[in-house]
């Protein structure tokens, strides 16, 4: 039996992730058959309490990505929700935030659900998302969940078995009667339209043949919509390089209208103009914001921690919306919008640099392939118009220069509590040095310079502490960075040698 320490390990923020996969080297497998299966078991217990229901009244949905230890980890969960009497409905591959429209549509009506993913993780990993009528789990119910599995033995179900439901067909018809109802009713809104999609062999390939054609796209020219978990082509993740670059030349090469890419799980996005201009972090927040902000006017956009100043002057004074950085990871930024609606503060974004969005209008779920929706409903219109969707950031600037590095904690046993001791003195050094702190922060230390800005703040999961520069000057962020190292020495357990790996 797997220990309740080594089930708690297997945490991560507000998900479930582990090693699944043998064969990588120090990577041992420890997301096994037996801690799904306890742990979906775990999720059993939190739903009767949460439902009021008995554990035989649940209806519990389950799906996954392309990903190779998928089927395996189904069954193995399968086999907890069916022994413990829940109905279990197999929805095969699927994208998390239909997972969670499982939970919503007439046809399924579960009262919880679980995704199987690891997001954009290299091959060997997986996990487990999980979903109730109120959202996705916070933390603080995943460590119930694990608690819960911990005290669950391994479960067979003796012969019982899911029913089948093909979620990912009803929820293409949902995006289907979105993209319509946002067009005014048209049966084939996307006539004459060339869309292009890279899936990178995750589960979002159905966008291109359940959404777009069924709407007139002609999607020729799209990349690798086939579900294959060993992602040979590249990284399903819009913040890869070569995932960017792949959409791009998609675009090129077809004259497409629009290109879209998907993360794995389809909960992230960002997407490529004719020009093969890419709309990706910042551009991607402009542009969301741009789309919302005639039917919000004043509201309030949410973003995460590193978004650059050039992004708040486009919200503010181009768009009249008022921009409120908080902390990094995509639940953060959601529970923040959702608090700011709470209490009367008109919000319809949440959305971070990764391209993780969730707006107010859509249940507050992180949902690429609804970013994709109304970025598509824009782009349809514009062309109407004679317009290009272009136009609706064309006034938003960008920095010089970006970087982003990675400071390592090393050999201290509570490094987080050790990053925020450096934070505090990073802080005072500072203003004794005579340099501008941005207030309020809600995560880190933001220094402002006359050319650009620095951020330090404490990793969320990993032991480092990610510096974040951007100057509006070529060669700035050498300075900026030269001055935030002085700030950090003599903190012994600090590698600070990614600050010198390469020239600037």
């Amino acid at each position: 039996m797997i220990a309740e320490k080594q089930l708690m390990k297997l945490q991560n923020g507000s998900d479930v992730r582990g090693i699944a996969v043998a064969g990588v080297a120090d990577e041992p497998v420890n997301l096994t058959a037996e801690a799904v299966n306890r742990i979906a078991s775990g999720f059993v217990d939190f739903l009767t309490k949460k439902c009021g229901k008995k554990a035989q009244e649940l209806k519990i949905a389950v799906g996954h990505d392309s990903r190779i230890s998928a089927k395996d980890l189904k069954n193995a969960i399968f086999q907890a929700l069916l022994a413990r009497g829940a109905k279990a409905l197999d929805c095969g591959l699927a994208s998390t935030p239909a997972m969670f429209m499982s939970i919503l549509f007439d046809e399924s009506k579960a009262d919880g659900s679980i995704m199987i993913t690891a997001s954009h993780l290299p091959y060997n990993r997986n996990g487990m998302k999980f979903f109730t009528k109120d959202g996705g789990l916070e933390s603080s119910d995943i460590k119930e969940v694990l608690k819960n599995a911990a005290r669950n033995p391994v479960l067979e179900a003796h012969g019982k078995k899911a029913e089948s439901f093909d979620l990912i067909s009803r929820y293409a018809r949902h995006l289907q009667e979105k993209i319509r109802a946002g067009l005014g009713g048209a049966d084939r809104p996307f006539e004459g339209m060339r869309i292009v999609v890279d899936a990178g062999n995750g589960a979002g390939g159905f966008f291109a043949a359940k959404v777009l054609e069924p709407l007139g796209a002609n999607t020729a020219g799209s990349r690798y919509l086939e579900p294959d978990g060993m992602f040979p082509h590249h990284i399903p993740n819009p913040e890869n390089k070569q995932a960017m670059a792949s959409i791009k030349e998609a675009v090129l090469e077809n004259q497409a209208d629009l290109g879209l890419i998907f993360d794995t799980d389809v909960d992230r996005m960002s997407a490529v103009l004719p020009t093969g201009e890419d709309v990706s972090r910042n551009s991607l927040i402009a542009m969301m914001a741009a789309i919302l902000a005639p039917a919000y006017p004043q509201s309030t956009i949410v973003t995460d921690s590193v978004t650059s100043d050039e992004l708040s002057i486009f919200l503010e004074k181009e768009l009249c919306l008022k921009h409120h950085r908080f902390k990094r990871g995509y639940k953060n930024v959601i529970n923040e919008c959702i608090r700011l609606n709470g209490a009367g503060t008109v919000s319809p974004l949440a959305i971070e640099t990764s391209g993780h969005g969730a707006l107010s209008e859509n249940y507050y779920l992180d949902d690429g392939a609804y970013l994709a929706v109304k970025l598509l409903i824009a782009a349809a219109e514009a062309k109407r118009r004679g317009q290009s969707l272009s136009s609706l950031i064309e006034k938003l600037g960008h920095p010089a220069e970006s970087r982003e590095y990675r400071i390592k904690i090393m050999n201290e046993p509570d490094a987080k509590a050790y990053g925020e001791k450096v934070l505090a003195s990073f802080e005072t050094r500072a203003k004794e040095n005579g340099i501008k702190i941005a207030a309020p922060s809600y995560e880190g230390v933001r220094l402002v310079f006359p050319n650009g800005w620095a951020l330090l703040r404490v990793s969320l999961h990993d032991p480092n502490m990610p510096l974040n520069i951007e100057s509006r000057e070529k060669g700035g962020a050498a300075a900026i960075k030269a001055e935030a190292a002085k700030l950090l020495e003599g903190f012994l357990s600090l590698d600070l040698s990614s600050l010198f790996e390469k020239a600037d």
